[in-house]
């Protein structure tokens, strides 16, 4: 006869053992699918990284191309701001990424600084040159988290650049390691009061409207008439085609 004792113990034990290999095969399938998924957005960033490179090569041959050109062939609208908008995008989505290598994406920043100050040094030459008359907004801003509203700012300078498709907006980290960025903070004589946005030869502090910018600056006016009667000539056009 057996003995009641030990088969207890020994259903106790087995349901033990199936308790742990059920344990044990739920914990290695989450682990599998985390890894998985891990190692997916890291592919995903990677391909990102190597876009941006490419995206970089090509907008610096872009520049030597655009700086041969003759005033005909340029406007206040070049294709290097179409062209790096996408660039901050990708960045953003970098940024947002918790398992973005720290030191690649401030390598990618960086690249992307210089080529929005290769972009407005061109274009300030180029409106020189050919008479041109671009409105520039240079905006400041800090993610260490001593900004409250610098989140809110780019969202009105967002807004701004969809109003007026020809405004040509460049955003600079404070905090970026960046000489050439030093050099024209100390031009501009930038005080570490983030939100900040030189526009012309003044600098403003502080959050800033859609309406007070615009405020700031009057020519925003001809920028959406132009763009307005620009759109209206392009409709007239391919309804005579039509």
């Amino acid at each position: 006869m057996e003995d009641p004792v030990v088969n207890t113990r020994t259903a106790r034990l087995s349901s033990y053992v199936v308790a742990f290999l059920i344990t044990a095969f739920i914990f290695a399938t989450a682990l599998y699918a985390s890894n998985y998924f891990n190692n997916k957005r890291v592919v995903d960033i990677q391909a990102t990284q190597d876009k941006i490179s490419i995206d970089i090569l090509s907008l610096e041959t872009q520049f030597d191309l655009l700086a041969e050109h003759s005033c005909r062939d340029i406007s206040e609208n070049s294709v290097l701001s179409t062209e790096i908008q996408p660039l901050a995008q990708r960045l953003s989505y970098l940024e947002s990424q918790s398992n973005t290598n720290e030191d690649e994406l401030i390598a990618l920043k960086r690249y992307y600084t210089l080529l929005q100050i290769k972009d407005l040094l061109l274009m300030q030459k180029v409106s020189d040159k050919c008479k041109l008359k671009p409105v520039f907004i240079l905006y400041f801003y800090s993610n260490a988290g001593d900004c409250k509203n610098c989140e809110q700012q780019g969202y009105v300078l967002t807004g701004l650049a969809q109003k007026y498709p020809t405004l040509r907006i460049y955003s600079f980290d404070y905090n970026l390691s960046l000489s050439a960025l030093q050099t024209m903070i100390d031009i501009d004589n930038i005080r570490d009061e983030m939100p900040a946005l030189v526009i012309g030869d003044q600098v403003y502090y502080g959050l800033h409207t859609m309406d007070d910018i615009e405020t700031i600056i009057p020519e925003l006016a001809k920028l959406e008439q132009s763009t307005s009667t620009a759109a209206t000539a392009a409709t007239t056009s391919n309804a005579k085609k039509k």
